[in-house]
């Protein structure tokens, strides 16, 4: 299954931006535009599942809803702990979207 969740990151809606206006001036079609947006999803999963080692783990205060639909669990966290080795970050609110990693980006 393809997840399009890297698309509506900040990255992923400058990308989209960018396209769009790329569509306006005539300089490439819908369709590439299109093939662009999916290919961007792949290559941010591809590079995440591969080249990203570092591990950090959280703690919640409060698991305040859960959601599983479509294989896809939705998480929303208060009072939110992340640490990795020395470093902490503590942060109000958390939305966590957890997908699948085996896709068919990693064959």
């Amino acid at each position: 299954m393809s997840y399009q969740l890297y698309i509506n990151t900040t990255i992923g809606n400058t990308l989209q931006e960018s396209l769009d206006e790329l569509i306006q001036y005539g300089q490439i079609t819908p369709n590439l535009a299109i093939k662009v947006l999916l290919q961007f999803d792949k290559s941010i999963n591809q590079a995440l599942s591969n080249r990203v080692k570092s591990r950090l783990t959280f703690k919640a205060g409060k698991l305040n809803t859960y959601r599983f639909c479509d294989n896809v669990w939705t998480f929303m966290l208060n009072d939110v702990e992340f640490r990795e080795v020395q470093e902490i970050a503590k942060v109000d609110k958390v939305k966590i979207v957890a997908c699948d990693g085996k896709s068919e980006y990693q064959n």
